[in-house]
This record gives structure tokens, sequence and C-alpha cells, in this order.
């Protein structure tokens, strides 16, 4: 649809309010501020929704690694053999044998339910998390036989670096006073924060050699962690490493084990997109009315247009330029805001805490330490897309009752 000089210049003048049209205009300048809400709404959240998935993805996989591969019923003792096969699989970039069980940790009279992962010293730094925030003296001490913890539960503890804490195993071991549970101190050798609430606050990394003996596996593992160069192929190195490994074992990626929290996520975003486009497709109706009321009020401009030989199609090609302006100003100004709420969500969120007095991000609650927002590009493309989509077709109707005003009609009404 082509719009010459005079559809542009008489579409500006009916956006311009005069004092008689004045409630035409609040209805369009609501319109507006709805769709530009709308728009930035959905940009804002969709980042969210897409940090958090990048985030918590990231932070999971770069404590958990991308798959694992179990003994049926008991612990992997050749492991050093089924590594090496699995470490030949297409896709593998590293494999960690490791020792994985859940015990109770008490130090100062204070008690807390851990996991306990046990690794060697030089597979560290192939946890690109957990390495990240560990010192080289940490690294250095848990080499030694220190064990690391995660911020929060050192916290909870009130241990620091240095300091002893004891691992209370919940197999229990038989002496002359009876049946009771094992115990066994450690040393503290570093502190790490991963940004994850349930890691910081629930996990102990042990020397691969002490879990071994804290939970009597011998010589085996628990398990053999795979660590992908690219976590999208994880369907086809899973499939590799099964083939790899052959009978006997089996293969639990990061798909399977967290399948419920990221459909429940992918869920929640969805109807979310659902909801929040019920707000542009409201101020979409706002467009209608105010136009529907504009076409009412411009009967006998319309009419003088129309004995002037102005044409259906021009009258048309006017009031739906006036109602796609409304459409096209507050995508980009809703597109605007949204992008740089998104860019800088972090922030804030920490003056409106500021502000407030109060908690608006709990950890506890969202397992991560701070807001994150990842901007697609695409999906921003979806959203103004949407928005001028429903906007245009808001302008139609009201575009056409515009043309089909008869001019004799109008005018003897006037």
């Amino acid at each position: 649809m082509a719009f010459g000089a005079v559809e542009r210049l008489i579409a500006l003048r009916y956006l311009r309010a005069r004092r008689q049209e004045g409630f035409i205009s609040v209805i369009a300048g609501f319109s507006l501020l709805g769709i530009a809400l709308g728009v930035a709404t959905l940009i804002i959240v969709m980042a969210v929704m897409n940090g958090f998935r990048a985030e918590l993805l990231g932070r999971i996989l770069g404590l958990n690694g991308h798959a694992v591969v179990y003994g049926q019923s008991a612990p992997i003792v050749d492991f050093d053999r089924v590594a090496v096969k699995v470490a030949e699989t297409p896709g593998v970039f590293a494999v960690l044998p490791q020792v994985e069980g859940q015990a109770m940790a008490t130090a100062g009279g204070h008690a807390a339910g851990v996991l306990v992962r046990g690794l060697r010293a030089s597979d560290l730094s192939a946890k690109a998390a957990l390495a990240a925030s560990l010192s080289a003296a940490a690294v250095d001490n848990f080499a030694a036989g220190g064990v690391l913890l995660g911020g929060r539960l050192a916290r909870r503890l009130g241990v620091s670096v240095g300091d002893q804490l004891t691992l209370v195993s919940p197999t229990q071991q038989t002496t002359v006073l009876g049946t009771l549970p094992r115990a066994k101190r450690y040393r503290v050798g570093g502190v790490f924060d991963v940004g994850m609430y349930e890691y910081d606050n629930g996990f102990i990394f042990m020397p691969l050699a002490a879990s071994q003996v804290f939970f009597r596996m011998g010589d085996g593992v628990t398990g053999l962690e795979v660590i992908l160069t690219d976590a999208k192929g994880t369907a086809a190195a899973s499939s590799g490493i099964r083939a790899a490994v052959g009978g006997g074992y089996r293969v639990v990626d990061w798909r399977q084990r967290n399948a419920s929290f990221f459909n429940a996520l992918q869920v929640e975003r969805n109807v979310m997109f659902l909801i929040l486009t019920l707000i542009i497709l409201v101020a979409a109706f706002n467009v209608i009315s105010s136009l529907i009321m504009l076409v009412k009020d411009k009967g006998r401009g319309i009419a003088i247009l129309r004995t002037m030989g102005a044409s259906r199609g021009l009258v048309m090609r006017v009031f739906f330029l006036t109602g796609a302006s409304v459409g096209v100003i507050g995508t980009l100004f809703g597109t605007a805001l949204g992008l740089a709420f998104a860019a800088n969500i972090e922030s804030i969120r920490r003056a409106i805490e500021g502000m407030t007095g109060s908690e608006l991000f709990a950890a506890e609650i969202y397992f991560l330490s701070k807001l994150p927002a990842e901007v697609d590009p695409g999906e921003v493309l979806a959203v103004v897309a949407m928005a001028l989509g429903l906007s245009f077709l808001a302008t139609i109707y009201p575009a056409w009752r515009a043309a089909r005003v008869d001019p004799v009609e109008a005018l003897r009404h006037e």
C-alpha cells in the first residue's frame, strides 16, 4: 500500500489533537502506551527466561558434565579401561571418574546434609564453573587432601579455610559398642561460589582417593562424568558412548537428569508469552475504538474530501496510516524500552531493592544469585512483527468504514 504526500499530511493532522477531539486523542495515546508496554514487557520477560535457562544450563553443566556413565548395579572397578573407551568417542572432551554420595557435615555444633563428590585434583580444571571460583591455594589444598565447600554451606557451618569439619556417612560400622555411623574429620581446603544456590549450599568436593575410603568403594567409582565439546551434540555423543562401553553400563545425559526442570521452564515461557500478548491485543482493540470514533467525528471532512475528488482508496489509506502510526510508534518505543531495561536489569533490581529495602530476587527461590537476561534477536523481531501485525489489522475495519462514508448522507446530517 503506497502512501503519498496527501495521505501523510491528512493523517498527521488527524493525529494532532484539537480541543474538541481531546477525548479521542487520549484514547489513541493510551493505545500507543499499551502497545509500547506490551512490547517492552514481552521483550523483558523473554530475555529473562532465556537468561534463566542459559545461566542454569551453564552452571549445571559446569559442575555436572553433559553425561554420566554408571554401572548397572555396582561400582565401576576397571574405570580407567572404560574411561579410555568413552574418551575415544567423537565429541567427548574429557572423562572424569567420580565418587558420589550423601553425608552429614558437622562443625561447631552446626549440621547440614550434603552431597559429597570425589574427583581427582587434576580434573578440577575441567569443571569450568568450579575452577573459575577457586584460588590457586584452594587447588593446592585440595591436592593435599583438603575438601572444598560451597560458600553458603561454609557460612551455615561457621567454617573457613583451614578449619576442621566432620563428615558422617549414612552407612554404619560394627564395633564392640554396637552399630555406629562412620565419621571422619577433614580440613577445609577452599570455598567455592558458583552463583547457584543449590550447589553453594549443599555440595562438598573431596579428593577421589579420600572419597573411595570414606564411602568404602575400594578401587571403584560410582560413575564416569563425561564432558562434551558441544552441548548441542549430546544426543549423538550419548549414543556413541553407549555403543563404546557396551552392555553392563547405563548412560544418563543432562537432558534426562534435568528433564522435568527444563520442561517446566519451557512451559512457563510459552504461557508467559501468551498471557503478555494479550496486553498488545487489548491495546489493538483500543486502536480500533479510537479510530471508529475519529471516523464518526471526521464524517464531514471525509465527505468534503470525497466531493473534491478523493477516492475511497485515498480515504482508506489516510485512516490506515493514522492508526498504523500509533502502532509503529508504540512498537518502536516499546522495543527501545524493553532492550534498555533488559540490558540494565540487574542494576535496576539493585536500585529497587535499595529504595524499598526488600529482597526481590531471593537466591533460595530462584537458584541464581543475580537476575540474568539474554536477548534473542530472533525473538525480538518476532515480537515486533506480531505487534505491528496486530496494529495493522486493527486499522483495517475503521479505515474501511471511513472509505464507505456516503458524502451526501454525511453532509445532510451536519
